[in-house]
């Protein structure tokens, strides 16, 4: 029911309840019974222990699982009691299970928030009689009183109220206090906003009284349909996570076949059979990347931490890459592309715009701050104002131009007051001065023109024309335009305080107020043009408002359009989708409309960020590819939904932690693309021997050593590399493209050909080149040194786009580190005779270990080679 277009005798005869007495205790009980209790339910959730299991039904981990159980069945049969593998696996394994539980508990989190805002208990008028009782107990047509710093307890329609004022940006986005107003009656379709005669559950009481009927509690009330949004949302996979599952079952198909052609082929020549089903998963193994998942989270940790560092803290892991696809950044504007500090930025008399240090100016801003309850206080040689955000402006705008506010209230001291009214639109003090008592009004601008007969010019009082007054109303409306927040004032001398009258009074100027845009987010704007990123604005606050921020900051411009909560309203999905394209800001928005736009948008392909900051933002955060919270005006509601905090509310952190997304992303793409080609290199090495009936060059713990050991620590440096300097001029990365596009499953392959063919030369150049007791195994020593030196020296190719040398081939410090130890356990695996009869490898001499350098070499020349082609045909 639309209770603000209804009169409160309306709703306290629809509810059955009496303004005076209110409602009987068993009545109320009754009415408990019926509508249960005021307080948000949560949707029954699974528990912990089935969150847990849940996770090992994902293609990816049933793979590792499989490896797990393949590698443990491997160490038995051998009976070297290397158990080292699997339990690596699991380890893996159950660690991926925790964060996605984690992933999945940031709902609980967001309704426990909401749930802290309701208050413990509420002044309610039962039985003729003022009681406090808990908050859960309040029903329909309960009549409840309410004083400034009260919580309201539940949704209720105003019966009277003085003086009152509530804060609702949490749930309505308008940044200001909500002047409230009793004798309204709305129309049906009235924005959340602007319903003045409204009171909302989990809203507070800044100032002024009020009494109030309860027409909705629980899950009925505003802040309940949030927590029932927040019920029925789910999360979407991040891109990460889609191309991970992807890349998983290739890589597990790619296994089971491998498995099977070389125990087939090793039958097919007489190899004995459990030697064929020892080499056969191996290589199923060594095919699959199990230390995958684990370098994936270390990568990713890693971009938490340079995240951090740029005030984007991090609560989910996959966040840090879903950030870097992002195609849409819907942000909010308070705060977040704005100062969230009104400022004076306009003063204008009737002759035109005014400086602010003219005498005029001076004047202006000495009857608005006489006429304001802010005070001033001083802090580290800086002023702050404490107030309301508009008598701030104005105390803290007349300090700045040479005025001593608060020296100048005790100068001029204030004898009467009549004090703001939403209805009159007015505020009126009577201060005294040595010439005698002055009362000074301000307002609202249209209604202090009208109640003016006089206006100042050159410092003399001038009788106002009709002409006048149209002049003065068009400079207030050109000063609206420009999206200000207007002010009025004007005085009159008066010789008692009781002749206060706020009529015939002389017009002195107006005062335009704004919250100017973040100096940089003009820049970090143009950044995400730049990089194929949209910015759109979602503001609760007025539609002419939000269009001149927009405009200022390059987010609207002539092609776009902007559109209000009503205009999403007259619109079904698919209209919304094809508007959305083209749509730049949306103004007065519900939480519903937010949802909404965030959908629209990935209806479309988008992946889309979204910045938030109250209660009201909390459901399209959780939807959203990527939630961001704010750290400093931010809910704990709208942190708990959200992936990311903001610890500096800022919109270019945003687009810096967008590049840090990418740059991991990089970082991860060259891990994939290194362990890949790798793993193509080990397998192939195998499978040709195999095709020319040579001896396998490689034995299971050869493939286990390389794999578990040398693979994982230069992957990990991976991604430590710095990011690529033009990474923010690319085109957002299509959620839908996969690790193997643009040519990368090509270059895997030629890659992993290249390792293969030289460990395959290194075991045929060792077995017929060298004299040896035992050429097979100096051939397998030699294709296993080449095999792992080959794939720490590709590493090196893999830091970069560019060549090794010109990015530095010591500039990652922990990619240096990395090779030099894996070279050291390589060495010391051949070198030091108790490993090497593990391993059942031999020691190398001289001309030996230069032969495998050498080989291992040909990759990084190949590919150092192809970037530099590459390079001169971009030239």
């Amino acid at each position: 029911m639309d209770w603000h277009a209804l009169s409160t005798n309306q709703i306290i005869k629809s509810l059955n309840t009496n303004e005076k007495s209110g409602l009987s205790s068993s009545h109320a009980k009754t009415v408990l019974s019926i509508n249960g209790e005021n307080k948000l339910i949560q949707a029954n959730h699974k528990s912990l222990f089935v969150r847990f299991l849940s996770q090992f039904t994902d293609f990816m981990v049933i793979i590792l699982l499989i490896a797990s159980g393949i590698s443990f069945t491997a160490a038995l049969w051998e009976e070297s009691g290397d158990f080292i593998d699997p339990i690596i696996i699991l380890l893996i394994v159950i660690v991926n299970a925790i964060i996605g539980v984690v992933q999945e508990s940031r709902a609980q989190h967001a309704i426990d928030a909401l749930k802290k805002l309701f208050a413990p208990s509420a002044c309610v008028i039962r039985d003729s009689k003022l009681q406090d009782i808990p908050t859960e107990n309040i029903v329909p047509g309960d009549i409840i009183c309410l004083s400034a710093g009260d919580y309201v307890p539940a949704d209720a329609r105003l019966i009277e109220c003085n003086a009152l004022k509530t804060q609702e940006s949490a749930l309505t986005g308008e940044s200001l206090p909500c002047k409230k107003n009793s004798e309204i009656v709305l129309p049906s379709k009235c924005p959340l906003a602007e319903r003045k005669n409204m009171l909302f559950s989990s809203t507070i009481v800044l100032s002024g009284n009020a009494k109030a009927v309860v027409t909705q509690t629980g899950m009925e009330t505003q802040v309940g349909k949030i927590a029932n949004l927040l019920n029925s949302e789910e999360a979407p996979q991040t891109p990460l996570q889609k191309r991970l599952a992807k890349v998983g079952k290739v890589l597990g198909i790619g296994a089971v076949l491998i498995c099977c052609v070389i125990f087939l082929m090793g039958l097919l020549r007489n190899v004995p059979l459990l030697d064929s089903f020892m080499l056969s998963v191996s290589l199923a193994v060594a095919a699959i990347p199990e230390g995958l998942p684990a370098i994936v989270t270390v990568v990713l940790s890693i971009g938490v931490q340079r995240m951090a560092k740029s005030n984007a803290i991090v609560r989910l892991l996959p966040a840090v890459e879903t950030l870097g696809a992002a195609t849409v950044i819907c942000s909010d504007k308070t705060g977040t592309l704005t100062q969230n500090i009104m400022t004076v930025t306009h003063l204008c008399s009737p002759e035109g715009d005014i400086e602010h240090h003219s005498d005029s100016a001076q004047n202006l801003l000495s009857l608005a701050s006489l006429c304001s309850n802010s005070t001033v206080t001083k802090s580290k040689l800086k002023h702050k104002a404490i107030g309301e955000p508009t008598e701030n402006a104005i105390v803290l705008s007349a300090q700045s131009s040479g005025i001593d506010v608060n020296k100048q209230k005790k100068e001029y001291m204030r004898v009467a007051e009549i004090p703001f009214d939403s209805q009159r639109k007015l505020m009126t003090t009577v201060n005294k001065f040595p010439s005698g008592l002055k009362q000074i009004t301000k307002g609202a601008p249209d209604v202090i023109i009208s109640r003016c007969d006089k206006f100042l010019l050159g410092g003399n009082t001038v009788a106002i024309t009709s002409s006048n007054r149209m002049a003065l109303l068009e400079q207030n409306n050109c000063m609206a335009k420009e999206g200000l927040r207007v002010i009025a004032v004007a005085f009159k001398d008066i010789t008692r305080a009781d002749m206060a009258t706020e009529n015939n009074l002389v017009f002195c100027g107006l005062i335009g107020m704004s919250d100017p845009p973040r100096p940089e987010a003009e820049g970090a704007v143009k950044i995400c043009k730049q990089a194929g990123i949209i910015p759109v604005m979602i503001t609760g606050d007025h539609i002419i408002t939000a269009n001149t921020i927009a405009k200022k900051l390059g987010i609207l411009n002539n092609n776009s359009l902007s559109l209000t909560g009503h205009d999403l309203d007259e619109m079904s999905e698919q209209e919304l989708s094809k508007k959305v394209k083209d749509c730049r800001v949306f103004a007065r928005v519900t939480p519903e409309h937010k949802v909404r736009i965030v959908k629209a948008f990935q209806k479309n392909g988008d992946v889309v960020a979204m910045t938030g900051d109250g209660v009201n933002d909390a459901p399209a955060l959780k939807v959203a590819d990527i939630g961001c919270a704010m750290g400093k005006s931010g809910t704990d509601v709208a942190k708990g939904a959200a992936d990311m905090i903001l610890t500096d509310d800022n919109f270019a952190t945003i687009v810096k932690a967008v590049e840090q997304g990418r740059g991991i992303y990089d970082n991860i793409k060259k891990a994939v693309h290194f362990l890949l080609s790798s793993n193509i290199g080990e397998i192939l090495v195998v499978f040709i021997a195999s095709l020319m009936s040579l001896d396998s060059p490689l034995l299971p713990i050869h493939l286990l050593w390389v794999n578990l050991v040398t693979d994982s620590l230069p992957a990990i440096a991976l991604g430590f590399e710095k990011i690529d300097n033009e990474i923010m001029k690319r085109k957002p990365l299509s959620a839908n493209v996969g690790f193997f596009s643009n040519g990368l499953g090509f270059d895997i392959c030629v890659e992993g050909c290249l390792i293969g063919a030289v460990t395959l030369l290194a075991f045929i150049i060792g077995t017929n080149m060298f004299i040896s007791e035992n050429s097979i195994m100096l051939g397998r020593t030699m294709a296993f040194a080449t095999l792992s030196i080959s794939e720490l020296i590709h590493a090196q190719n893999m830091r970069s786009r560019h060549s090794i040398f010109s990015i530095g081939l010591f500039s990652n410090k922990r990619m240096v580190f990395a090779c030099i130890i894996c070279s050291l356990m390589q060495v010391l695996v051949i070198a030091f005779e108790p490993l090497a009869r593990i391993f059942k490898v031999t020691t190398l001499d001289f001309s030996q270990w230069l032969c495998v350098i050498g080989l291992s070499l040909v990759p990084l020349i190949v590919l150092e080679t192809e970037k530099y082609i590459r390079h001169r045909k971009t030239i």
